[in-house]
């Protein structure tokens, strides 16, 4: 394996970047900024979270599955490249899908459609690293990829953003295609890969069942969350109408909302028992889908089950409050959806700062201060600012939506460092791949839980009073923060 010059790190992992300038255009910008133009104002919450969970359950099976199929490729051009450049070429027609996009389904089948492609270069070129980087030079390999995921969040919001802001959607999707395209072509030139001359003995099944095993957990969580939502609601609301004198009232419409409340007991009810789904989905799911893929050894290793739940917990959280901010500042502040997007690419930007200060930091602020103390520090940081979002709903403060932004932004840069130093600490060394894998689970299982029921709750409850669907979300995701640092106590880290 050769040394890598100090240009091979950028190059390497020159990819990331033009990955995330896609993620982050489409997902928090390209797709919620087009739903608003589809759908009515009483669904758009829950029609953008449908939306985002449909395409990370593409993303949770292609992902590990074109990942593993890179590992037995013998190709000429390399195992990874060619699964790099397929992707790609798909990612572009599917931009051009969205941008053709003429109602909610097109729109979905596009979004669908294009989470399939990028995954097909997002697993494989998780492998460029250990193939093509030396052992005592991967730290700083990782550090470069650490600081290209990180940066489209401050080129995005200062770009494409505001492309959308002036009305040049078209423009938007094109310039995040020509990026893209970009850093294909820098990948597919300067990084070099040996082909392999003998397939390795990789199963493909096996892993594949894990996956499905991470999927099935999701399921249970969120069957499990419903009941809790049920049993936790239906007393909150029992509660409130024994305070307040008022009957507990949902009324069935024949508006796309089949089913709001009419009464504050209802509202209540709605309100908690959603916040309730959240948190017993993300811990019933983890500990599920950890011992349908690891079995005994979940048990066993409860600290990195326990970790997972810290982690998808603080992720579902802060990925959905990125994803429903442009929602929220429409109609915190009245604005258009195009003016929205200027705002919230101007916030975006200033929270990737801080989360790009942060992370850097937080590595050396983890080795001195402990990795599971600064995990759990991040949530509550966190919480802070999830907190301080409430008072803008109801007295609209741009002010505090920005220190709002930052207070979020630093602990997350703190807590991505930490939380995956900590993770790497739990996980028997020989089966770092099998353990780590099963991480996933945080990552597209956040969006998941996060998005999916926070979007139906802030339309149930923004049916019974304007902005209270907000109110609720935003609570609910500040007490995930809460819970994210509470669950880190479950966590024992390794003596060294």
């Amino acid at each position: 394996m050769k040394r890598l010059r100090w240009y091979d790190y950028i190059t390497v992992n020159i990819f990331w970047l033009g990955l995330n300038i896609r993620n982050t255009a489409v997902q928090n910008f390209i797709m919620p900024y087009m739903v608003n133009l589809f759908v009515p104002e009483a669904i758009k919450n829950s029609a953008l979270g449908g939306m985002r969970a449909a395409g990370l359950v593409m993303a949770m099976l292609v992902q590990p599955a074109a990942g593993l199929l890179s590992d037995r490729s013998t190709s000429r051009f390399g195992r990874r490249r060619p699964y790099i450049l397929a992707g790609v070429l798909g990612d572009l027609l599917f931009l051009v899908a969205i941008a053709l996009s003429w109602n909610y389904v097109s729109l979905l089948v596009a979004i669908v459609l294009i989470q399939f492609t990028s995954n097909i270069s997002h697993g494989p070129l998780q492998g460029l690293i250990p193939d093509l980087v030396p052992e005592d030079q991967r730290g700083r390999a990782s550090a470069v990829k650490s600081v290209m995921e990180l940066l489209p969040l401050i080129l995005v919001g200062l770009t494409i953003a505001k492309l959308i802001g002036v009305g040049q959607l078209d423009w938007a999707i094109f310039a995040t295609g020509a990026c893209l395209f970009a850093v294909l072509l820098i990948t597919l030139i300067f990084v070099k890969e040996e082909p392999l001359t003998v397939k390795p003995e990789v199963s493909f099944w096996p892993q594949m069942v894990r996956v499905l095993g991470m999927l099935a957990g999701i399921l249970i969580g969120g069957i499990a969350g419903l009941l809790g939502a049920g049993v936790v609601g239906a007393l909150a609301g029992w509660i409130t109408s024994l305070v307040s004198g008022q009957p507990i009232a949902l009324q069935f419409s024949r508006q796309p909302l089949a089913l709001y409340p009419t009464t504050l007991p209802g509202a209540v009810l709605i309100g908690v028992g959603g916040c309730t789904a959240m948190l017993v989905a993300v811990v019933v799911g983890v500990w599920a889908g950890t011992l349908a893929t690891l079995g005994r050894d979940a048990r066993r290793n409860a600290s990195f089950t326990w970790w997972i739940v810290d982690r998808l917990m603080f992720l579902a959280a802060a990925t959905s409050i990125q994803g429903s901010v442009l929602y929220f500042v429409m109609y915190a502040f009245q604005l258009t959806g195009e003016a929205a997007s200027d705002l919230t690419g101007k916030l975006t930007s200033i929270i990737g700062v801080f989360i790009l200060v942060t992370a850097l930091a937080g590595g050396w602020l983890a080795d001195r201060l402990g990795r599971r103390l600064l995990s759990g520090l991040g949530g509550l940081v966190a919480a802070v600012g999830g907190f301080l979002l409430l008072s803008t709903i109801w007295v609209p403060s741009l002010s505090m939506v920005y220190v709002a932004g930052t207070i979020i932004g630093l602990a997350t840069g703190l807590f991505m460092t930490a939380n995956w130093a900590l993770g790497t600490d739990l996980v028997p060394a020989a089966e770092a791949g099998r353990y780590l894998g099963v991480s996933n689970l945080a990552g597209a299982g956040a969006g998941i839980v996060g998005a999916g029921i926070g979007g139906l709750l802030a339309d149930f409850l923004n049916h019974y009073r304007p902005g209270l669907g907000y109110f609720a979300i935003f609570a609910s995701y500040a007490v995930l923060f809460v819970f994210s640092a509470i669950s880190v106590l479950g966590i024992h880290e390794p003596k060294k």
